[in-house]
This record gives C-alpha cells, sequence and structure tokens, in this order.
C-alpha cells in the first residue's frame, strides 16, 4: 500500500532534505524511523521536492510503499515515537498506487519571513531573516505584479544548475506585515534551485531602491543572474503547502 504523509521540520540542525553522506538530513531520519517500524527492513521514501540547510517545512509531503497493516490515522503516532524532536508527521493517508509525492504536484507556497527588529530576536534567529532597514512596500509590491505570470526564470535561480526547463508560473506573491516582521507569500506551479531565496533578494532590492520596479520586466528578460538580487539565507524560508489533485 502507498501512504502519502505531511511533515513539518524546523530545518536549523539539518544539511537539507535529501540525504547527504556524513550528514544529518530530514530524509535520513524518517527512512531510519520506517526502518525500526518494517523491522529494520529498508524503506525509501519521495518527497514533493528538496530543501536546503536551514530551511523549514509546515508541509512537505512524501509517500512511500508499506505492507504494514497500520490504520491510516495512527501512522503520525506509530512514525512519530522514532523521530527526533524536531520532525513532526502531521498527517497521513493511503492513496492510489499511482500517486506520486513530486509528479502530481499542481501548486507549491513558500513563505520567506523578515525580521525589522532593530536588534534581532534571539528566539527568532533561526527563523527569519533580520533586515532591520526601511522599505518601500508599495515598490516592492508592484514590482511582485511583474513577477507573476509564466516566465523564464533563469534570472532568478543559480547559475550552476543543471535543470534545462526554466519556465514557471507563479500565481501570487503577497505580502504581509505583522507586528515587526514581513512575511513574503509564494504561491507556483514549481520553484527552480534557490528561486524563493532570490526573488525576495531582489524585492528587497526594490524596497531599498537599489532596483527601480519597472526594471523587473528587463531582469526577467534577460535571462541572467547577474541582473537580479542577491540570495537571501536559508533561514527565513519555509515550504508552507504542497497541492495536489486530489
Amino acid at each position: 500500500m502507498r501512504l502519502k504523509c505531511i511533515v513539518s521540520y524546523d530545518g536549523t540542525n539539518f544539511s537539507g532534505y535529501q540525504v547527504q553522506p556524513g550528514k544529518r538530513t530530514v530524509q535520513q531520519e524518517i527512512e531510519a524511523a520506517l526502518s525500526r517500524l518494517h523491522k529494520n527492513q529498508f524503506v525509501r521514501i519521495h518527497a514533493s521536492g528538496r530543501t536546503d540547510a536551514g530551511v523549514h517545512a509546515v508541509g512537505q509531503v512524501f509517500h512511500f510503499d508499506t505492507d504494514l497493516t497500520i490504520p491510516e490515522e495512527k501512522w503520525p503516532y506509530a512514525l512519530n515515537r522514532f523521530l527526533p524532536d524536531d520532525i513532526v508527521i502531521q498527517q497521513s493517508q493511503y492513496v492510489d498506487a499511482n500517486f506520486h509525492a513530486r509528479f502530481d504536484t499542481t501548486s507549491k507556497e513558500y513563505r520567506y519571513i523578515i525580521s525589522q527588529q532593530e536588534i534581532i530576536d534571539v528566539f527568532r534567529r533561526n527563523y527569519c531573516y533580520h533586515y532591520p532597514y526601511p522599505l518601500d512596500l508599495d515598490a516592492i509590491k508592484k514590482a511582485s505584479e511583474h513577477l507573476c505570470g509564466t516566465h523564464d526564470f533563469s534570472s532568478f535561480c543559480v547559475a550552476r544548475t543543471d535543470v534545462e526547463d526554466k519556465v514557471r508560473t507563479i500565481y501570487t506573491i503577497d505580502l504581509k506585515k505583522q507586528g515587526q516582521e514581513l512575511i513574503f507569500s509564494f504561491k507556483g506551479n514549481g520553484f527552480l534551485y534557490n528561486m524563493v531565496r532570490i526573488l525576495v533578494g531582489t524585492l528587497l532590492d526594490v524596497g531599498r531602491g537599489k532596483i527601480k520596479t519597472d526594471e523587473i520586466p528587463n531582469i526577467i528578460a534577460g535571462r541572467n543572474r547577474n541582473l537580479s538580487g542577491k540570495t537571501v539565507p536559508g533561514h527565513g524560508l519555509f515550504l508552507y503547502k504542497v497541492s495536489y489533485d486530489n
């Protein structure tokens, strides 16, 4: 049987999601827990995508195949017993054998949190990017409108990526102020490596007046990483939600 799970994790002490030799990763911890449940039989999990070192997840999705007859609603309790405190299985359900957590994705939502406090809150330092500079939020929102839609986002991903097709669709970009924090929300059909972090860096440059709002279309058309803003740190980023047709 195939099981779909929604997992949350605090990425602070992980070298990312994907298994890496000699490093602590989310995938490795979940697979180790599944191995214990399956009497030391290895179980491979397949996720909706990877996250980098320090990046968090509220609603990461993965699937795996099992021959255990545990009721679907009991799987979170069974797995969480063997997982470290910084990973929590939130939901689980049995799905069709053809379901794939990565290839069946219809949209993803990422959120990025900026702290504008003059002095960073020590208790929030791992969950937001400290950026205590004045920002023109109206300019950021206008620039965001240019980024929405279907574009080649070559200017907004790492130059060394081996992905050939860099066309993606961003459905919405929202910016909300909550106390002394700014929360960016990006929803799209998919995102390139470091794309959200580069988009945020570019929008912050717009907010500081370093990039004009009407320059965004030219940056997109240029398809050159050197035209866009810097890559902001991973610890402010959250994979918030992954959506499917069913």
